[in-house]
């Protein structure tokens, strides 16, 4: 990786766009450190504390310490994030997006204007509530009209103005934008968990207690980033064999290649929207100041939580896991659906003259193309599962509660390497156009010279 990043260095236009995606991560997070217009951040950090729940740690994360700050970028990418979910699961139910996303470039484009409006109202929506609710209660200086309308302006447009930020690096910069601006908020709250983990397991311990604490924690985090980095690079193969033409005297086709299927096919989609999805009732209920009853909604609000999952004298609320699991389950199926269509690549290979060895070309080909897609998203998704599982495990057991969960450490592996890969890609662009400017100098100056 440190040699792929030096030899990026050597070439102009990539350190122009590392460069240009650094500059933009640190307007991010100077952003992320100006306080919003008329509110007090000591309320906000009080109410916080307060709270029994893990969705606020959950949005700590995700928005960098942000929210809980109470900065321009309080919601951060959050509500496109939202937006990226509803779009894909509108494209299902709606024919007419469908369609769309069927017209390629076009198509995406179109897509992604209607996802940059759904992210703004959805802004919008989540500032306005934040100003009712927390401002009645001491979130504003002074609540009136003329306040709330500043917070929620100032909110809605820190939320569009980093999803613009994340669309200019993907244009601009190394590409994959908004999960870069996502990597670069979860990490920036990595030193306050180590610290956490160093006070309740090493700190006030004897010595040898406190070094045993200390490689117990980096042994956990090593196997979980190491088994996250085999799931992130597994393929499976699948050979392809095309057929020979022969056009005259010259015979064409005959090569052999393979079909790439990644083992983790969804990447990081599954984990953020069932992570979203299981914090949003408990945010909801927060904003509301419910939950802290004793009614049925109060026990389903804390099955929820995950701070209560794994948790041996409270087993009751670890069905929320199995939720949670179901979730990131259903969300690798529902997303490589989109993303991979095996009857569309049997066509092709069929138009191509190419097949499996084995497998007739047509319908038999579609069904061990799914077959074999199906097998490979369930292994992938029972790996997602197990990163996921080990911290909350952790958690409910020794109470090491930290933001660089499951969720946070598969978002961090994952960017990194398909930020090296589509830095590696551009390398390789830039290296076969080198070559054909040199090949076509070359033929130049033999013709001049003839």
């Amino acid at each position: 990786m440190l040699k792929t990043i030096r030899r990026a260095f050597g070439i102009e236009d990539i350190r122009k766009r590392i460069l240009y995606t650094f500059m933009m991560l640190v307007v991010v997070r100077l952003g992320s450190q100006l306080p919003t217009p008329g509110v007090d951040p000591t309320y906000i950090q009080n109410f916080f504390a307060n709270q029994t729940g893990d969705a606020f740690n959950f949005f700590d994360a995700f928005t960098g310490g942000s929210f809980t700050q109470m900065s321009v970028f309080a919601l951060s990418i959050t509500p496109y994030i939202t937006s990226s979910i509803i779009m894909q699961l509108l494209t299902i139910a709606i024919p007419k997006l469908e369609e769309m996303q069927k017209e390629g470039a076009d198509g995406r484009k179109k897509i992604a204007a209607i996802t940059r409006y759904v992210t703004v109202a959805l802004a919008l929506i989540e500032s306005t509530a934040m100003a009712v609710s927390f401002g009645r209660q001491g979130l504003l200086v002074e609540y009136n009209f003329v306040n709330a309308t500043i917070v929620v302006c100032t909110l809605t447009a820190g939320s569009a103005f980093l999803m613009w930020i994340g669309e200019r690096i993907t244009e601009k910069g190394v590409g994959n934008g908004i999960s870069i601006v996502l990597l670069i908020n979860i990490i920036s709250r990595v030193p306050d968990d180590f610290v956490r983990l160093y006070e309740q397991f090493v700190k006030g311990k004897s010595v040898a207690k406190g070094i045993l604490a200390g490689l117990i924690i980096l042994a956990v985090l090593l196997v979980v980033v190491i088994f996250v980095i085999i799931l992130q690079g597994g393929q499976r193969k699948i050979a392809v064999q095309y057929s020979q033409k022969v056009q005259g005297r010259k015979t064409y086709g005959g090569q052999s290649t393979h079909i790439p299927l990644k083992v983790n096919t969804a990447g990081v989609i599954p984990v953020i929207f069932a992570s979203s999805l299981m914090q949003f009732p408990i945010v909801i209920a927060s904003f509301l100041q419910k939950g802290n009853g004793t009614g049925i909604g109060s026990e389903i609000l804390r099955g929820l939580n995950s701070n209560n999952w794994c948790d041996p004298e409270n087993l009751i609320y670890s069905i929320g896991l199995i939720l949670y699991i179901a979730l990131t389950i259903f969300f690798a199926y529902f997303y490589t659906s989109i993303t991979f269509n095996p009857m569309e690549i049997a066509n092709n290979m069929k138009k191509s003259g190419g097949f499996i060895p084995g497998i007739r070309p047509g319908k038999p080909t579609i069904e061990y193309l799914t077959k074999i897609l199906n097998y490979v998203i369930f292994i992938g998704a029972c790996g997602l599962v197990i990163v996921q599982v080990i911290p909350f495990f952790f958690n409910g057991v020794f109470g090491a509660n930290v933001s660089f969960g499951g969720t946070s450490l598969i978002i961090i592996v994952g960017v990194v390497l398909e930020t090296i890969k589509q830095i590696e890609s551009q390398m390789l662009v830039r290296n076969y156009t080198g070559f054909l400017n040199n090949k076509g100098n070359s033929m130049s100056n033999s013709f001049m010279g003839y």
